[in-house]
């Protein structure tokens, strides 16, 4: 099972946590975050989350846009991430305010449609 979580929530220690974003969380110090890895080089690139700048108009071309880097980004992270997300429960982890539009929820469902 995938969940997905903001990184100023309470994290399980039981789960596998993956923090998803490009850049480290405001007002985290790392020691305080329970993170298995940091999967930055699988988070948007900087030019298409800067254009989408969470605005919920731009949600769906945001998400297309970004299954396609997630389409051709042949990274050791996001092939370890999928074979996970297929045998392990694991948590997406991210820091952006808004819950209903952001690329966690994307990346889960690009892990969803390869499970």
């Amino acid at each position: 099972m995938i969940r997905i979580k903001r990184v100023y929530e309470t994290i399980d220690s039981d789960q596998y946590n993956v923090l998803v974003d490009g850049l480290w969380p405001r007002g985290i110090k790392k020691s305080d975050l329970h993170y298995d890895l940091w999967a930055k080089d699988i988070a948007p690139s900087s030019t298409l989350r800067k254009w989408f700048d969470h605005d919920e108009d731009k949600f769906e071309a945001f998400a297309n846009q970004y299954k396609e880097e997630l389409k051709e980004n042949d990274s050791e992270t996001l092939k370890v991430l999928i074979e996970k997300s297929r045998t392990d429960d694991i948590t997406l982890l991210y820091a952006a305010r808004d819950t209903q539009y952001n690329h966690a929820i994307v990346l889960k469902s690009f892990l969803d449609e390869r499970n």
